[in-house]
């Protein structure tokens, strides 16, 4: 049986909400007893992404705010380091997507936070679906049928 966690985070961007959000919000609803939901600003999402989000901030936090597996919902407008969040507002579990369990700086962070008492829990990504696959989407659905 996997292990139930008091209070999980889950921290993204949450852009155009589709199925592969819903999913990881459930996921993570379903290993813990209250779910915080950090969503980083229109600016952050600027600066590590190089575009703006096109759903803003407020409307995209009222979103996840009326998903009924989500208790909390918070803006990241600083640093979105999981450490700094910890700090801020413990937590005893993130969740994330497995598109970042190989990564260097997300082990060491793993470390650092098993140290507070914390952990990280990843779950598959949802391949069918994301907001780069919704923006490519509607990007052909507007190119003028005789540039093909």
């Amino acid at each position: 049986m996997e292990e139930k966690y008091g209070v999980g985070l889950l921290m993204g961007v949450f852009d155009m909400f589709h199925i592969g959000h819903l999913n990881l919000i459930r996921r993570a609803r379903e290993r813990c007893e209250y779910l915080r939901v950090a969503v980083l600003s229109d600016d952050l999402v600027y600066k590590y992404k190089k575009k703006r989000p096109v759903i803003p901030l407020e409307e995209r936090m009222e979103i996840l705010r009326a998903v009924r597996y989500v208790d909390e919902v918070v803006a990241i407008t600083d640093d979105p380091s999981r450490i700094i969040e910890w700090e801020r507002r413990p937590f005893d579990c993130f969740f994330s997507g497995d598109d970042y369990a190989g990564n260097e700086y997300w082990a060491w962070e793993k470390k650092e936070l098993q140290k507070r008492g914390a952990d990280i829990c990843f779950f598959p990504y949802t391949k069918t679906q994301s907001s780069t696959m919704i923006r490519e989407k509607l990007q052909e659905s507007q190119a003028d049928p005789d540039d093909k």
